[in-house]
């Protein structure tokens, strides 16, 4: 091929390829792809703990719901700790110099085991046993959990620390939106394949088919952090210099202004999103009357909204928009989608119910792409590193999640409570009006979270934002 005929295979590639402008000269396509297996090893995981396994436990072995709630909590109680793993990963000190790469191979371990060893924890906790002994399929299903938890914040928070340590400035958005979609497919693929294959329900296909994806997550990892981090001995000063705290990082952190305002928008905004989770598919059939096939549509209305969301985000932080500003829409949507979920009972139309599923996850995923693209490009100053920030972003965003689910659902089931046993009076027995509440209630935490993001838009200019130039179809997430 003659040197003329290459820019222009170079200009085709950039134009049409997915994600071929998510690439650097420090961060190759085929490197950033393989790095982005990480992503799909925790969203396979988190369909296995979220959705697989809880319907396991409850339908098939029988575990009290209230107990595989507890259960399900676990992992988020371990996510205030995602801060200081990335702190750890920024000041890990190796012979050879790797920072990132020994703590995604330790949170692949955790994770490879806490898989490994949950199918034997759930059977015992489902009562299937030889020696009763009380209480150790309580503890032991816990500690799997845990384990499983610990090694997938792990793995995320170094894996997006070095992805935003080897991407440049300009192509660290694109890099944002990649590994959401990467995330988003290790999801989608893992749910098809696994229901596929536990459609006939046995203990042996249990452990057959979390042990597989235990194997499964050590072997796209090992794929994914392959050469990726590059071996830089340490001189003797940096060996000899003393390790800073984590109480100084963080002071250190903080005292950038922005640091402090941006997790309490992350969680603000999250615990707004959120809070629907366990409601949107129930109020769906309860309220609206939609059978459960059509009540499965809603999964593929909120993931093409997120989808739309993450396309947009790609296309606007490369266009040089300021990232907070781009929040700012995502949350403005939210309000408009869930207006429309409120409305649709009233006015009994399924189509304003979708369309506001829909926009749930326009919305959400905008504001997701957005806020953790303002953390990767935060700038890095004094002793506190990315991976402190990208951690306490994901600290903020799993701890919020999880809290949104059990407000979400109590606030309903109690407001239920009152509403049909007549506590409120005859005028006031709708079983929708505890839906309606938790809706109105993240209304309400959307606009504080407005009122909170707004100095944050105000005090960083596009120019700040540092990402600027085209993008094309180079970075929709498809």
């Amino acid at each position: 091929m003659s040197a003329k005929r290459r820019p222009l295979v170079a200009q085709i590639a950039r134009r049409f390829l997915p994600f071929a402008d998510a690439a650097s000269e420090g961060l190759p396509l085929d490197q950033l792809l393989r790095l982005s297996l990480f992503q799909v090893s925790v969203g396979m995981a988190t369909v296995m703990l979220l959705g697989t396994l809880n319907r396991v436990m409850i339908v098939e072995l029988s575990v009290p719901a209230m107990l595989v709630a507890f259960m399900i909590a676990i992992p988020v109680l371990v996510a205030p700790f995602r801060a200081l793993l990335g702190f750890r990963s920024d000041t890990h000190k190796s012979a050879i110099g790797w920072k990132r790469v020994p703590y995604m191979w330790f949170g692949t371990l955790w994770q490879f085991g806490g898989l490994a060893i949950m199918p034997f924890c759930l059977l015992v906790l489902g009562g299937d046993v030889v020696h009763d002994v009380p209480f150790a399929g309580e503890v032991l299903a816990a500690l799997a959990f845990l384990m499983t938890g610990l090694g997938m914040h792990m793995t995320q928070t170094a894996g997006l620390a070095l992805a935003s340590d080897r991407a440049s400035d300009e192509t660290r958005p694109r890099v944002v939106a990649l590994l959401y979609v990467m995330f988003l497919i290790g999801m989608g693929l893992s749910a098809i394949v696994i229901g596929w294959l536990l459609r006939d329900f046995t203990s042996i296909k249990l452990i057959q088919v979390v042990q597989g994806t235990a194997a499964a997550t050590v072997v796209l990892n090992l794929i994914a952090l392959w050469k990726q981090e590059q071996v830089r001995p340490l001189t003797k000063e940096e060996r000899e210099a003393p390790r800073p705290s984590f109480r100084d990082a963080w002071t250190d952190f903080a005292a950038g202004g922005t640091a402090g305002r941006l997790l309490v928008v992350v969680f603000l905004g999250t615990l707004g999103f959120n809070m629907q989770d366990v409601l949107l598919e129930p109020y769906g059939g309860e309220i609206l009357g939609l059978s459960v096939s059509s009540t499965t549509f809603l999964t593929a209305m909120w993931a093409c909204g997120a989808l739309t969301g993450f396309a947009l985000a790609a296309r606007w932080l490369g266009n040089g928009i300021n990232p907070y500003r781009m929040a700012a829409r995502g949350l403005l949507a939210g309000i408009a989608a869930f207006s429309a979920v409120i409305f649709a009972a009233p006015l009994s139309s399924n189509v304003i119910f979708f369309a506001g599923a829909g926009l749930i996850g326009f919305g959400g995923g905008l504001f997701s792409v957005a806020t953790l693209t303002a953390a990767m490009t935060m700038p890095v100053e004094g002793i506190a590193g990315r991976g402190l920030a990208l951690g306490a972003w994901g600290a903020a965003q799993a701890t919020a999640a999880g809290l949104a689910v059990a407000i979400g659902g109590t606030v309903r089931d109690v407001i239920n409570a009152q509403v049909l046993s007549g506590g409120w009076g005859s005028d006031f027995t709708d079983p929708s009006l505890g839906y309606s509440v938790v809706y109105h209630m993240e209304i309400g935490l959307i606009f504080v979270t407005l009122v909170a993001l707004g100095p944050l838009v105000r005090t960083r200019s596009r120019q700040d934002s540092g990402e600027a130039g085209p993008i094309g179809l180079a970075d929709f997430p498809t």
